[in-house]
């Protein structure tokens, strides 16, 4: 029998991606600003984000996390799409202030 869940808005869908914390920042994905775009539509999500840096070891753990996060509030019509980008390079700008704080920034 399909899941019935309605299909969340981006803002309970970025909410939930702050339950994933980046293990080398211990900070989660979110206030660090490596998520850069959740787009929703009736077919599909894409959540658009960066790793601290390209060689990043954690980049497949990272993405399988968000991808696992996504599912669970989806309906199971639906499969999110994980795209890591590297452009624009990442800003300490995209950072929130609870993090910049966390740092001593």
């Amino acid at each position: 029998m399909a899941n019935s869940k309605p299909q969340p808005d981006t803002s309970t869908l970025r909410n939930a991606l702050r339950r994933i914390i980046d293990p080398e920042a211990s900070m989660n994905i979110v206030d660090l600003g490596l998520v850069y775009r959740i787009e929703t539509a009736a077919d599909r999500i894409i959540v658009e984000m960066i790793m601290t840096s390209p060689a990043c070891p954690m980049s497949e753990r990272i993405t399988a996390e968000v991808e696992a996060v996504m599912q669970n509030l989806l309906p199971d019509t639906l499969r999110p799409a994980v795209r890591l980008v590297w452009l624009p390079p990442r800003n300490p700008s995209l950072i929130s202030e609870e993090a910049k704080q966390h740092f001593g920034w």
